[in-house]
């Protein structure tokens, strides 16, 4: 079963991260939403976080789990936002499942296909050698030595943790992304349609949603609409996290 954090009463709220993130990332997010009425689950995706290792990787396998720990939970109608590669379970598991969804957000992705450009970041985890128990900031110089973006570097080690003392190790399961690497940008498959209220959101300074994009996605979410916000990349929930909560919500009361 998929580790989560449970908050608060209300309509459920699910919520799942992106690649190489965990359910930490939305946690700031998680207790504003909260405030609003809602009982927020931030997951922890396969191979992510505190959930479990597995060398199955694909959107197939995470939409299961997610069924899985909906049905386990008695969810029976809920709200999903999904953020970059959790944004891709989220539209297939709407797509799929969408007796369970009334409203989905997806952030910064769309149901198109996704060039693989995630090798350098793979490059410097990879270059990491636990057996000589570096410490953290023997992680962080091997890894920016691959990795040129503080922010960037910041997001990868919030993955470490000290598996026993004086032991660190990474909480993904890298073999799994190795292995399975052109997963995640694998397109929705055609023929899949969700008609209930979907909003897209895109960073202004992201090219993950571009306009040339929008007929792919109206084909797929008929009734969609699209929010930008201005001076913001693809990290654009921690970036603007005010605008972010903003739209958010207001279009879950609407």
């Amino acid at each position: 079963m998929l580790y989560s954090k449970i908050e608060g009463e209300g309509k459920p709220f699910v919520i799942m991260h992106g690649f190489l993130g965990m359910s930490d990332n939305w946690k700031t997010l998680a207790g504003q939403y909260v405030e609003a009425g809602f009982q927020v689950h931030i997951l922890d995706l396969r191979n992510h976080g505190r959930s479990f290792h597995s060398d199955e990787w694909s959107y197939e396998a995470m939409v299961q789990d997610v069924f899985e720990y909906c049905q386990a939970n008695n969810l029976t109608r809920i709200d999903l936002l999904g953020h970059s590669m959790g944004g891709k379970v989220a539209m297939l598991f709407a797509t799929t499942h969408s007796e369970i969804v009334d409203k989905l957000i997806v952030a910064d992705i769309g149901p198109r296909f996704y060039k693989q450009h995630h090798q350098e970041i793979l490059e410097g985890l990879n270059a990491v050698d636990f057996s000589m128990k570096p410490s953290r900031n023997d992680v962080e110089e091997i890894v920016s030595q691959y990795v040129s973006d503080f922010g960037t570097r910041q997001f990868l080690l919030k993955n470490l943790y000290w598996k026993e003392p004086g032991q660190l190790a990474f909480r993904f399961y890298l073999n799994a992304f190795n292995n399975n690497l052109d997963a995640i940008g694998k397109p929705l498959p055609e023929n899949l349609v969700f008609n209930n209220p979907t909003l897209f959101i895109r960073g202004g300074n992201s090219g993950y949603i571009q306009d040339s994009d929008l007929d792919g996605i109206r084909k797929h979410f008929p009734n969609f609409k699209l929010e930008t916000i201005p001076n913001a990349g693809h990290w654009l929930h921690a970036e603007n996290p005010k605008m972010f909560f903003e739209l958010t919500t207001e279009f879950l009361k609407e």
